[in-house]
């Protein structure tokens, strides 16, 4: 094995040092120079943010190490009579590996971007790929391939190597990151069309993802040399735990379609669920987020939307009524002035003049005559604070350019 090991790096570092190594690496400079180009010309000159094939600054993506490996198996192939092979030879594993990096890197960014754990699994498979590129290339690969081979053992009546079974993860590996590609390229599709219902994309989006990981899994499992036939224990076991561990999970997930599907809720929709009300920013296939008018979230499951009283706000009419008090002394021609504070609160924006503003005397309090002011607005979710502090200042205006009296609280005091 030493000799082997010997020889190989010998015949590298014979490589690096030949006299042809100059031209050879002047070719492969033109072929990244030339496929960072194409790349450009194709891209155009504005970015585009999350894309797969371009990256964040094009020699990030999938399409530059693609394109260059391209152009180097056509050089090497071309010009196999012109040149050693001696530089190409080591340039093409390099970007093979690069194109195996890249993808995997951009698709599990696009499919889990705000996953912590999948920044781990990036850098284990760019040091994965580069380890393996090193190995092959100073002769150790093929070395630790019959190692591998060599530790063989037997899962029922079939014969299984350590090399057939790292081959299969492998090669599930890849289904699945494919698998990975197309449903983010066709959810990001669904989701950018401007026509159709945004939970019905949404729901669409979710199912394809789960039906395109389910295929890739079943590929992925026969391309791993996994009897399927076995499977239907394990689904059994599984429907099992289901029902039993895993209600909750599982009824969250039904629940998430039906909503969905049924269109009872929807993103935009301002509803109520308990004590907290707030606008649906997001129906998962687990949960639904509602955010607060003040800018809290609160994450609920999708069952507790299905089994409990969910007002929804914005289901039937958008329009919400607001209410506001104010107090006028006793004495106050009320019949002159309700009719006015109407009309200034009419004024408000945001503030509906069909139905109109309203002012009603509500109650007789104890230190003067109690008006009740109620107004319509169209956009709740833009707040309601704002519109009521308007309200409120434009009655305080209209009562001091009247000269009418805010009362403050009086007490008789009698003296023997």
């Amino acid at each position: 094995m030493s000799r082997v090991l010997s020889g190989e790096l010998g015949r590298l570092v014979d490589t690096l040092t030949s006299s042809s190594v100059v031209t050879e690496a002047a070719v492969v400079a033109a072929c990244l120079a030339l496929a960072w180009l194409l790349v450009r010309l194709w891209r155009g000159a504005a970015p585009t943010p999350g894309s797969i094939w371009f990256g964040e600054r094009l020699y990030d993506g999938v399409l530059f190490p693609v394109i260059a490996l391209a152009l180097a198996l056509a050089v090497r192939w071309g010009l196999a009579d012109l040149l050693p092979q001696s530089l190409l030879r080591i340039a093409v594993p390099v970007l093979l590996s690069l194109v195996a990096i890249r993808l995997t890197v951009r698709v599990l960014h696009r499919a889990f971007p705000q996953s912590s754990f999948m920044r781990v699994v990036e850098r284990s498979i760019s040091w994965l790929a580069w380890i393996a590129v090193v190995a092959w290339l100073t002769g150790v690969l093929p070395l630790v391939l019959e190692e591998l081979d060599a530790i063989h053992w037997k899962i029922g009546a079939t014969p299984v190597s350590l090399r057939s079974l790292l081959e299969g993860l492998l090669t599930a590996a890849v289904v699945l990151v494919v698998a990975l590609w197309i449903s983010a390229v066709l959810e990001a599709r669904l989701l950018a069309e401007d026509v159709g219902n945004l939970s019905m994309r949404k729901m669409a989006a979710n199912t394809l993802r789960a039906v395109l990981l389910f295929v890739g899994l079943i590929v992925a499992l026969s391309a791993a040399g996994i009897d399927l036939t076995a499977l239907g224990v394990l689904g059994g076991a599984l429907g099992v735990g289901i029902g039993f561990g895993l209600q909750k999970l599982a009824a969250n997930y039904v629940s998430g379609f039906v909503i969905l599907a049924e269109r009872s809720m929807r993103i935009g929709d301002v509803v109520k669920v308990d004590t907290f009300e707030g606008r649906i920013t997001d129906i998962t296939t687990r949960y639904t987020v509602i955010r607060a008018l003040n800018g809290r979230e609160a994450i609920v499951p999708n069952e507790t939307m299905i089994t409990q009283r969910v007002e929804n706000l914005s289901l039937a009419d958008p329009k919400v009524a607001l209410t506001t008090t104010v107090q006028v002394a006793y004495g106050t021609d009320l019949a002159a002035l309700m009719p006015r504070l109407a009309d200034a609160v009419a004024q408000v924006p945001r503030v509906l003049r069909d139905p109109a503003p309203a002012v009603l005397l509500s109650n007789f309090a104890a230190d003067g005559l109690e008006l009740t002011v109620a107004f319509w607005i169209a956009d709740p979710e833009a707040g309601t604070g704002g519109v009521r502090s308007g309200v409120n200042l434009a009655i305080l205006h209209a009562l001091q350019r009247d000269g009418v009296e805010i009362p403050f609280p009086q007490r008789v005091v009698h003296g023997r």
